[in-house]
């Protein structure tokens, strides 16, 4: 009954035409399935090696993401870009799925928030926090381009990608086959989902921005997952390819690029004279002490 119900399963898959005529000519799984079917039925029965978890802030519209290797023994996590106001939250979900947080790390310094590291490393000790050396924040770990912040036996790759500001990196899971496929890039501000970051304050800059992406991103291969730091219209994903299509000022040159940047007259950010002071110690904030 097992194996009947076995070849059902596979049979509804497409893995292979008829479990009927499975059963009727007694042959072997392995035989019946398609060519490539017997690894690619391996591969979906195997446990998932990497945690994945999207979170979201709705004052600033910010994403938080949470990654974990499930295959370690203890089960080491990192959070990339947390926010203070949801930190309680962030760690409420660590422990609910067993995890061992290791690291809180900043794609850069933040203008309209202030970042959640400093809170979590008190909550938790022994959390490092990670932050670009180019921004010349305050952190455990300053890194540079090239450097490969590991979890387990994963690890996120950092790129440089200034424009929106000097420090901004994008972290890029591993390039491997006990890696995350397809990748995943999480971007910050330096790409968003059909936009990317303003580039007026902090020393922004509009070339190097279009340089970093088109350098840093869009040579990641096309179906490499988008993960930004913000989303103000409902996205919450996107791809290299999707944005090299479609993204309505990265697909410009670099002159029009750059006058689309200088046009935008945004508005300054509310809380950036909090935010940025608080994000150059990593968030880092008096906490009241017990009397």
């Amino acid at each position: 009954m097992l194996l009947l119900r076995s070849y059902r399963r596979l049979a509804a898959s497409g893995l292979f035409p008829s479990y009927k005529s499975a059963i009727k000519g007694a042959l072997p799984l392995a035989s019946l399935l398609r060519p490539g079917a017997v690894a690619a039925y391996a591969t979906s029965a195997s446990p998932p090696k990497l945690l994945f978890r999207q979170l979201f802030e709705h004052e600033s519209s910010t994403y938080t993401y949470l990654l974990a290797d499930l295959t370690h023994p203890d089960k080491p996590a990192v959070l990339v870009d947390p926010v203070d106001k949801t930190v309680d939250r962030d760690i409420t979900l660590v422990k609910e799925l067993g995890l061992k947080l290791i690291y809180a790390m900043n794609t850069h310094v933040h203008a309209d928030h202030v970042t959640g590291t400093g809170l979590i490393k008190n909550k938790i000790p022994g959390v490092k926090s990670v932050i670009s050396k180019a921004s010349n924040a305050k952190a455990d770990y300053v890194i540079e381009h090239g450097d490969k912040i590991y979890f387990g036996d994963l690890f996120l790759e950092a790129h440089a990608t200034p424009g929106h500001t000097v420090g901004c990196v994008t972290y890029v899971t591993g390039d491997g086959p006990d890696q995350p496929h397809p990748r995943m890039a999480f971007t910050g501000d330096a790409l968003l989902i059909r936009g990317c970051g303003r580039t007026d304050f902090q020393g922004g800059c509009s070339r190097k921005l279009y340089q970093s992406v088109h350098s840093q991103i869009f040579t990641l291969p096309k179906d490499t997952l988008i993960y930004p730091s913000h989303d103000y219209k409902g996205f919450t994903v996107s791809t290299v390819g999707e944005e090299m299509l479609y993204n309505p000022r990265l697909t410009k040159d670099e002159e029009t690029f750059k006058g689309i940047m200088e046009d935008l007259k945004l508005d300054y950010p509310t809380l950036i004279d909090v935010a940025v002071p608080a994000n150059m110690v990593c968030g880092l904030q008096d906490v009241p002490t017990k009397a």
